[in-house]
C-alpha cells in the first residue's frame, strides 16, 4: 500500500503551489480551490521516489513542488503506464488519462529538471476525479482492481 505524502492546491493559474493537509474533490470537477477546478485536468500526481532519485542527480536544489502536482504519493506506488486505471486516495478514486509532460516551467525552477523528468513518466499523471470526498495527508493508497 502506498501513502499519500503531500496535498499541494494552487489558488490562481501559473501562482504559487500552497500545501494543505486536506482537500475536498468534488466528482467530475477537481480539488475545490484549486486553479484547476472545472478544467481538463482536474488533479496531477507525482511519486515522491522520483524526486528522491533526482536530489542526487541533480546539482541544483530540488524540490518535488517545483513539479506543480496536486498529490505526492510513496511506498511504491508506479504511474509510468496506467493509462484509464483508477487509482485510490483515501476516500477519492481518480481516473488516470495519462503521463503529465514535464515543460519549460520545470527548468525555470531548477535547470535540468524538465529533462530529468521525461523518462519513464516521471512528471506524473493526470486524471479526473469520479466521486466527491476529503482526502488527507497520510491516507492509503492505492490501484483499484482491474
Amino acid at each position: 500500500m502506498g501513502k499519500l505524502e503531500v496535498i499541494w492546491l494552487k489558488r490562481a493559474r501559473g501562482g504559487p503551489m500552497h500545501s494543505v493537509d486536506e482537500a475536498v474533490s468534488v466528482e467530475g470537477r477537481g480539488l475545490e480551490g484549486g486553479a484547476d477546478f472545472d478544467r481538463e485536468r482536474q488533479v496531477t500526481l507525482i511519486e515522491r521516489e522520483v524526486f528522491d532519485r533526482l536530489k542526487g542527480e541533480l546539482e541544483g536544489f530540488v524540490e518535488p513542488v517545483m513539479r506543480r502536482a496536486n498529490l505526492m504519493v510513496s511506498g511504491g506506488i508506479r504511474l509510468e503506464g496506467t493509462r484509464d486505471q483508477t487509482l485510490a486516495v483515501g476516500d477519492l478514486r481518480i481516473h488516470v488519462h495519462g503521463e503529465t509532460r514535464p515543460c519549460v516551467r520545470m527548468d525555470e525552477a531548477c535547470e535540468g529538471l524538465m529533462d530529468a523528468l521525461d523518462p519513464h513518466w516521471g512528471g506524473g499523471v493526470h486524471g479526473s476525479v469520479l466521486n466527491d470526498a476529503t482526502i488527507a495527508v497520510g491516507d492509503e493508497v492505492h490501484w483499484e482492481d482491474a
